[in-house]
């Protein structure tokens, strides 16, 4: 059973785009999905505090549909590489934020936000 996954990864800054491209597709070839995995490139920011020597890191966010089964192996990929400084691996389950309304609770919304003018 697949399910939908959100990876967040931090590499060493210091690499060239193209070695980070590279690294991102030996990686995901260990997931075996055959759904696109989407790709979200922050580029190099400054870390929010010192990792080791390193003060910057090329951030890159992936989400990816896979079975569960598969990840203990791609984790280990991860961790084995050096040029990862960190990562963290999620259940994607909805994007942020307030989940929608539906259009009769924007319709009560509404109707109370009319009601609190009127008492005004």
């Amino acid at each position: 059973m697949s399910r939908e996954y959100e990876a967040v990864y931090i590499f060493d800054a210091a690499l060239e785009d193209a070695a980070i491209n590279e690294k991102l597709a030996k990686h995901h070839g260990l997931l075996g999905t055959t759904q696109e995995i989407k790709l979200d490139h922050w580029g190099r920011r400054q870390l929010a505090y010192k990792i080791g020597t390193k003060e910057t890191g090329y951030y890159i966010i992936a989400r990816f549909h896979v079975d569960p089964k598969v990840l203990p192996e791609f984790e280990r990929s991860l961790k084995l590489d050096d040029s990862v400084v960190r990562y963290l691996i999620t259940a994607h389950e909805h994007d942020l934020g307030a989940p929608p309304m539906t259009e009769e609770q924007l319709a009560a919304r509404r109707r109370a936000d009319d009601d609190d003018d009127d008492e005004e």
